[in-house]
């Protein structure tokens, strides 16, 4: 138990300092895709986690990103949206028969199927409501919504390949 705590501490310190020392750096399509990878650790939070503690999860990576990147409780307010949702889209997307205790929320465990779908909507909805309160305009409308698509689609594209390069490739259901 301890194990799976202190890696999980590890893997969400890991995303957030790779998103504001590398990814923020980046300069995709003249700005309007920025991937947000550090959600990655918060999706991969394992499926036995009390709803609760996804709240706190949530909030604390959200605040340590707003420490790196100084935006003043946006990432706070987003991680803990997010926080939310995924106990919500876990059970959503169950599979038929459920999710075995030792399972993780990774395409090698579920498939890719399940995993885009999972990753896909909770992706969009964090981003949605980040770039929704970093506008706080809608006469910017077009280039937001342009800015969550591609930042979404960015952000998926780099989760799921990393599931392929972090995670062993055991298949227990497809």
């Amino acid at each position: 138990m301890i194990g799976i705590v202190v890696r999980n501490i590890v893997r969400v310190l890991f995303f957030v300092l790779l998103q504001a020392l590398v990814v923020n750096r980046l300069d995709l399509l003249q700005g309007k895709a920025l991937p947000l990878v550090y959600i990655f650790a918060l999706l991969m939070i394992p499926m036995k986690t009390p709803r609760w503690l996804f709240l706190i999860i949530g909030f604390a990576t959200g605040l340590l990103m707003d420490a790196f990147t100084n935006t003043m409780g946006i990432h706070a307010s987003a991680c803990t949206l997010l926080g939310f949702l995924i106990p919500l889209a876990r059970r959503t997307l169950a599979p038929r028969d459920g999710y075995e205790v030792e399972e993780s929320p990774t395409v090698q465990d579920l498939g890719l199927g399940w995993y885009i779908s999972y990753a896909g909507l909770l992706t969009l909805a964090h981003h949605i409501w980040l770039f929704c309160l970093e506008a706080w305009n809608f006469s910017i409308f077009w280039n937001t919504s342009l800015k969550i698509i591609l930042s979404a689609a960015a952000t998926l594209l780099l989760m799921v390949l990393g599931q392929y390069l972090i995670f062993k490739p055991e298949n227990r259901r497809r």
